[in-house]
């Protein structure tokens, strides 16, 4: 299954080499070229893959029959590795010589990065050139056996229609259909009283097959409002696979309150948990449970008298978990009948609106429903990809597909999932499969997301001034219109979502070759590994684990469970071992220190530390990462002052500081010209930023959160003009009144901003917004206890869609003319007692300003529609 990748890398390799002229400028390209004695094999390679391209698409379609073609295949797709591989030199080699010459005044900066035998450094990459060249002739040699055919490759087509269609509706999930009646018969259940006091809480499981809806229905129940009524307290778990004790009740304790609990014992958990549960009636759901020791877990940590009436649901795919853990009948979900499956289909294959739904269609599809065997998982996947689709022979080809009856497993699952996958566009497939490195119900944001995908070159822009991170954003929306994504929870700045356990799964199974979790230490990895999750830190205090010996051509390592990791030798046996590393996330570690070889890795574009309590300083090597795209530094408090040199980290296009500086240097940060997110979190001692901002000529988004010292923003801040996110949050000392300093207006191009926790601010200012009157489509002001009144040229903001203002108890009005914007779609008032009832809905003085409004919250009550109140 993995060969099916063959085209999609085959593809973006092609582009590469065909773009690095403009990529690295021409004269330097060509200069490279000269030097590395390379341009005719690469002219040459640049045939050889155009040739293989063409029959790319014939040969993935015929291998399910053809052990030998997808033996081919495979060996296609590692030769397309080590080119990607080997051309990247040609990106670090650039990056160097840009940075030799920014540094040429000096004699030590040009031993700092010069190498020592150019020579042999071009004789090595002539050698290396020419080998992937006559690989690639040998391979392409053998196609003519296959009498493959040549096909044009698809459309890379967006998803603008369906990402229309799926955000007019303002629940981010369609509706659920068919389980309505399983929901009332478990809130009754839930709801029905039980005899006696001292014993175990009653635990109704749940259960069935993956995909059918266990975790929907539990969410159904979690969040009714009896249940709301019922309970005192509602705590939703996620377990998963991996099971442990302790993590578990630092789950349940985060969940019920908030509170992390990282560094407490077993038995200082106990205690917590015990005085967060008791003498309170709560409902407990522990989703997605596989681990038969969790009946231990509810004996131990929930041993206590409790209030009559808690309950606990398991759900889980395991009758053996149900009957081991359940003390009430489990109930057991089937599944969904053929007229709600096809009612569910036709919601996600057509456009919410249409005025007619094809009858040629729909009959096929109800075809299509049959063999999805009611489970809603495939029904709404396949039927979602199909909304891509008009034409009667696609939709015949899906039906009629032999994949129905060669892969019986998961029922009808797997191959609605594999019909889904194969109609991805080529952009999205590679993506998506790259998604398997992240354990099963990890919670992803974008920036995490989408920093990996443009560390791995995965994306491409299709539109001028298009930043990568938008291409990525625009990505995650495809994926999730496609219902590849679920739990999409979107604010201004920033989506989280998950990946449902089975496309985990499906992800897996197609990336089998190149993503791997390692579990064990003595885990055997492939050769053509590319991708490694490690689950378990405990395996990396054992000396260097077997799996590095295979690791030469990682290019991630994820840890996505790093609390009190600090072992530095093995960061060492990484940057000696592993290379070709892009992508490194340490986050949430406990290293002291990283070792100096760090600077190292030259191929390295995303490094996360984030969370560190307990680094203080990094190496000053690592402003040899010329490469480095993306650095996290957020939440490291302990970090004295930032590293020499960080100017000369010129690739840097995300950077989050947290400090204990009073004053960031200058000509260092200001000097990164293609930054486009900025973001300072959490710098105590912060009194100033740095000069030379007007210099990120390339910010797109800026953060300013929680730096309590902080009195002044740079004069340099009016000029960036291609900033369209700003946020100002927990900066006791900051005013904004800056007025004087700021003469005149500056275009700009913002559009969301958002302010909170400002006791000094008493006006908004003019310099940041006059600017942007023409783009700016969000507001958010909250927490701005001070703040007295909006301008009177509040007006002039004629884009504003979106306007929130929570926690103004001085504000008492809204300015003349607010009636004016047009746009105005949203409006949220909360915690602002005069200004809430002047907006009361035909009775408030202000109500004719904002009548027009499609959605009014007035302290978290909707008013609509508007008209109902002329």
């Amino acid at each position: 299954m993995a060969e099916s990748l063959a085209f999609t890398i085959g593809e973006q390799l092609l582009e590469k080499l065909l773009n690095l002229p403009e990529k690295l400028g021409t004269a330097a390209y060509q200069e490279i070229c000269l030097a590395w004695g390379i341009k005719s094999d690469l002219e040459k390679l640049k045939g050889t893959l155009s040739t293989v391209k063409a029959v790319l698409l014939d040969a993935e379609e015929k291998q399910t029959h053809n052990h030998e073609l997808r033996e081919w295949l495979a060996k296609l797709k590692n030769a397309y590795y080590e080119a990607e591989d080997v051309l990247d030199e040609f990106e670090v080699e650039a990056l160097r010589r840009q940075v030799l010459k920014q540094r040429s005044l000096g004699r030590k900066v040009c031993h700092f990065f010069s190498r020592s035998n150019p020579v042999a450094s071009a004789f090595r990459m002539g050698h290396k050139i020419k080998s992937i060249r006559e690989r690639f002739d040998e391979i392409a040699a053998l196609k003519v056996k296959f009498h493959l055919v040549e096909r044009d490759g698809p459309d890379h087509e967006d998803s603008r229609s369906l990402l229309q269609m799926r955000e007019s509706d303002s629940s981010l999930e369609p509706n659920v259909v068919g389980r309505n009646e399983d929901k009332e018969k478990i809130i009754e259940m839930l709801m029905h009283p039980t005899d006696g006091i001292g014993e175990a809480v009653p635990v109704l499981p749940i259960v069935g097959i993956a995909g059918l809806g266990k975790t929907v229905l539990a969410k159904l129940v979690f969040n009714d409002e009896r249940i709301d009524k019922h309970f005192r307290l509602k705590i939703w778990v996620c377990v998963s696979e991996d099971f442990d004790f302790k993590q578990l009740m630092m789950k349940t304790i985060k969940s019920a309150t908030g509170e992390n609990c990282s560094d407490m014992t077993k038995e200082q958990l106990y205690k917590v948990l015990r005085r967060c549960l008791g003498g309170k009636r709560y409902l407990l759901i522990l989703d997605d449970v596989w681990n038969e020791e969790i009946r231990d877990w509810i004996d131990q940590a929930l041993l206590m008298d409790r209030v009559n009436g808690s309950k606990i649901i398991v759900t889980t795919r395991s009758n053996r978990v149900a009957a081991i853990t359940g003390t009430l009948p489990q109930y057991n979900l089937k599944d969904l009948p053929y007229e709600e499956s096809l009612s569910l289909f036709l919601q996600h294959a057509f456009k919410k609106g249409s005025e007619k739904q094809p009858l040629n269609l729909v009959k096929i599809g109800e075809e299509i429903v049959k063999k999805c065997k009611g489970i809603p998982l495939a029904v709404k996947t396949l039927a979602s990809q199909l909304c891509f689709e008009t034409a009667e022979d696609e939709w015949k080809r899906v039906r009629d597909n032999e994949i129905w009856e060669l892969e019986q497993e998961g029922k009808g699952i797997f191959p609605a999932l594999r019909l889904s996958y194969d109609r991805l566009p080529p952009h999205l497939k590679r993506c998506f499969a790259y998604c398997s490195v992240f354990t099963k119900d990890y919670v992803i944001s974008n920036i995490q997301m989408v920093s990996f995908w443009v560390a791995l070159g995965l994306l491409k822009s299709s539109k001028e001034n298009e930043g990568l991170e938008a291409v990525g954003k625009r990505y995650l929306r495809e994926l999730w219109a496609r219902s590849l994504f679920q739990e999409f929870q979107e604010t201004p700045f920033l989506i989280r979502f998950k990946m449902h356990d089975l496309l985990h799964d499906f992800a897996q199974r197609l990336a089998k070759d190149e993503c791997s979790v390692v579990k064990s230490c003595s885990q055997d990895l492939s050769q053509t590994v590319r991708h490694l999750s490690i689950v378990n830190p405990h395996l990396l205090h054992q000396g260097a684990p077997r799996f590095l010996d295979k690791a030469g051509r990682v290019q991630t390592l994820f840890f996505p469970n790093m609390e009190k990791f600090n072992s530095v030798s093995f960061i060492e046996e990484c940057v000696s071992r592993c290379s070709r590393l892009r992508v490194l996330d340490l986050s949430v570690s406990s290293f002291e220190i990283l070792p100096r070889n760090i600077g190292k890795w030259k191929h390295l574009r995303y490094l996360n530390l984030s969370d560190n309590i307990s680094i203080k300083r990094l190496p000053n090597s690592i402003s040899k990462l010329q490469s480095l795209q993306t650095l996290f530094l957020a939440g490291c408090t302990a970090i004295e002052e930032l590293p020499r040199g960080i100017r000369y980290m010129i690739s840097l296009r995300m950077l989050f500081i947290t400090t204990k500086q009073r004053v960031l240097p200058e000509n260092e940060i200001g000097c990164l010209k293609s930054l486009q997110f900025l973001s300072f979190s959490e710098c105590d001692n912060l009194e100033y930023l740095f000069q030379g901002m007007q210099n990120l000529t390339s910010l797109r988004t800026m953060l300013i959160l929680l730096c309590p010292s902080l009195v002044s923003l740079p004069h340099g801040i009016k000029y960036l003009t291609a900033l369209q996110g700003l946020v100002i949050w927990g900066c006791e000392k900051l005013s904004l009144d800056m007025e004087l300093e700021f003469e005149g207006k500056q275009d700009g191009s913002l559009q969301s901003l958002a302010i909170g926790e400002l006791p000094k601010l008493v006006a908004l200012p003019k310099w940041l917004l006059l600017g942007s009157t023409k783009t700016l489509q969000q507001l958010i002001i909250m927490g701005c206890e001070n703040l007295t009144a909006l301008p009177d040229w509040f007006q002039d903001v004629a884009a504003l869609q979106l306007l929130k203002i929570a926690g103004c108890p001085k504000l008492s009005s809204l300015p003349d003319g607010i009636q004016h914007l047009t746009f105005l779609n949203q409006l949220a008032i909360q915690a602002c007692p005069t200004l809430s009832k002047r907006c009361k809905p035909g009775i408030g003085e202000d109500w004719p300003k904002i009548a027009h409004v499609t959605k009014i919250v007035l302290d978290g009550i909707e008013i609509s529609p508007a008209n109902d109140h002329c």
